[in-house]
């Protein structure tokens, strides 16, 4: 386990705050501007596993755990990835409540306090150094009381931050997300969780799995789900 922790992170989680605090007011060099910037729209690709994770285990509250703008809960009816329309993000997961968290977007930057049933988190992790990793977990499975649903980019980001970095800090193989995810779920008495790590397949390897698949994307599923009450 790291020795950083939420009271005591380490100096790159620091210092990509702050990074991510200027990006989202000023926007990315040769790209989005403040407004468009981690917008939230990832999250219409992964409405419809959270909406199962939602009905199946019975959840009336969402925390969104680094939603950037979050600018898809507002608005009305949705077009979903298959084509039909929904009223509303909320009204699709049939819950009651969802909360946004984002450290990076003032309206957004107050931690949640307590617990939600859900915990959604998408294009998150990637962004959190491999030192930070573990506490940021444990943080997100201890806000959660029913389920949890991450999805992780295992392969560079085409952003690059003011200070020359990709936006994407950590980039692993499934099977290790698999060993720290296992980790932080060890005792989490919640009842099911999903983490999706998509690699991007390149070279000869790509070619042939884009030949398969239509796709150079290889997914990866984390989960578990119904489990039993934690010892």
């Amino acid at each position: 386990m790291s020795q950083y922790t939420r009271e005591n992170p380490s100096p790159r989680y620091r210092l990509l705050g702050e990074l991510y605090r200027q990006v989202h007011q000023q926007g990315i060099e040769h790209g989005a501007s403040g407004a468009q910037v981690f917008a939230g729209g990832s999250l219409r690709d992964h409405l419809a596993v959270v909406r199962q994770l939602a009905h199946r285990t019975g959840a009336a509250s969402v925390l969104d755990y680094g939603a950037g703008k979050g600018l898809l809960y507002g608005e009305r009816d949705l077009k979903l990835p298959d084509g039909t329309v929904t009223p509303s993000v909320r009204e699709y997961w049939g819950v009651q409540e969802i909360r946004l968290y984002d450290p990076g977007v003032p309206e957004h930057a107050t931690r949640p306090e307590g617990q939600f049933d859900g915990v959604v988190s998408t294009d998150v992790l990637e962004h959190i150094p491999e030192e930070d990793i573990d506490w940021v977990l444990a943080e997100c499975f201890g806000f959660a009381r029913r389920f949890l649903y991450m999805n992780i980019a295992s392969y560079p980001a085409k952003k690059i931050l003011p200070n020359g970095w990709n936006a994407h800090v950590t980039i692993e193989s499934p099977e290790w997300w698999r060993e720290r995810v296992e980790w932080a779920a060890a005792k989490w008495p919640g009842k099911a969780y999903v983490f999706e790590v998509t690699e991007k397949r390149s070279g000869l390897a790509g070619a042939i799995v884009r030949g398969v698949t239509g796709s150079k994307l290889k997914l990866t599923r984390i989960e578990q789900w119904d489990r039993p009450a934690a010892a």
